[in-house]
């Protein structure tokens, strides 16, 4: 607890103090995020130390591997809102990189509890305990997020604290539930290669793929194609065609969330859907794409790719092959 309280008065000093340079407000999101990100490193060798019992052990784990993952992504929506999805695209990919060094046995997704059942590594109790402690740590990080907000130590943190959210779907529940479902599919499929593949530098691409999917069509959401057409068929009659048409719109349709729990700990109860819509697009629609990764990923095409793959040597990222 002293270490805790020492580290955030440190923190809160540094913040203040570089507050009044000209990054200040890119400084002060940085220095949050690395400081949850510490403190739940904290927890999480605590926890380690502590509960011997592994089941136990992993429920906690998942507990705080949810809460780094939901408060590093409400401060990664004030990096977005203030300084470019590109910024944002950085510090997800950084972050993922070090989630996956650090969570050990834990995902923070209820989905991967779902494909372990139905490839028998798991039973549904265990699947519905794990749920209910990522939800529990995603849902209460908020509290702790909403105290640092209210001290507005940067503008961009002004009013943010106690403002109504408003939901990102953008279209139907059911188009919604397609999008993350697809992406999610895909997300999955790449994870599972990877994991067979084994690469040299598996944790930077799947954090690479896994980024992109999430800002894929962003950077260019509001770019516009423009198509004209004029010709005169007759001297007395002239034709034109004027199309536009919006390119980057895909992940427009629902934020592109992708984690049951991470959608719901940011969105939950936001102005602009339901609380049935919300567990349609976020819960069923990325779940179904989850469960469908795993049926695909068995289809004799794609076994037949990844042992090939594994089989050829080439001066590449394969771990384990000479140049």
């Amino acid at each position: 607890m002293k270490f805790t309280i020492d580290v955030l008065g440190i923190f809160l000093k540094v913040v203040v103090r570089i507050n009044k340079t000209t990054f200040a407000p890119l400084v002060v999101s940085t220095l949050f995020i690395l400081l949850t990100s510490l403190l739940a490193h904290c927890a999480r060798r605590l926890v380690q130390k502590i509960i011997k019992e592994p089941f136990v052990r992993l429920l906690f784990e998942e507990a705080i591997a949810a809460a780094e993952l939901c408060g590093c992504c409400f401060e990664l929506i004030i990096v977005a809102d203030n300084f470019g999805v590109a910024t944002y695209a950085i510090f997800l990919f950084a972050l993922t990189i070090w989630w996956s060094l650090n969570w050990g046995d834990a995902t923070a997704c209820p989905y991967t509890h779902i494909e372990d059942i139905i490839e028998g590594k798991g039973d549904i109790r265990k699947a519905l305990l794990k749920t209910w402690a990522e939800l529990g740590g995603g849902i209460l990080v908020f509290k702790y997020v909403q105290m640092y907000w209210a001290l507005e130590i940067s503008d961009t943190h002004k009013d943010k604290a106690f403002e109504d959210c408003k939901a990102d779907l953008q279209v139907p529940a059911i188009y919604g539930a397609v999008v993350e479902g697809i992406a999610t599919c895909l997300c999955r499929l790449a994870s599972k290669s990877l994991g067979d593949l084994n690469p040299r530098f598996a944790t930077a691409i799947d954090s690479f793929i896994g980024t992109s999917l999430v800002v894929a069509g962003v950077l260019a959401r509001h770019t516009v194609f423009v198509y004209r057409y004029e010709d005169n068929i007759a001297n007395d009659l002239s034709v034109s065609i004027f199309c536009k048409f919006h390119l980057g719109k895909a992940f427009d349709y629902s934020g592109g969330y992708f984690n049951p729990v991470l959608a719901t700990s940011l969105k939950a109860g936001c102005e602009g859907h339901t609380m049935m819509e919300h567990a349609l697009v976020y819960w069923i629609g990325a779940t179904a794409g989850s469960i469908l990764s795993v049926y695909l990923y068995k289809m004799p095409a794609i076994q037949k790719f990844v042992s090939t793959t594994t089989e050829v040597n080439g001066d590449s990222i394969w771990a384990g092959k000479e140049d």
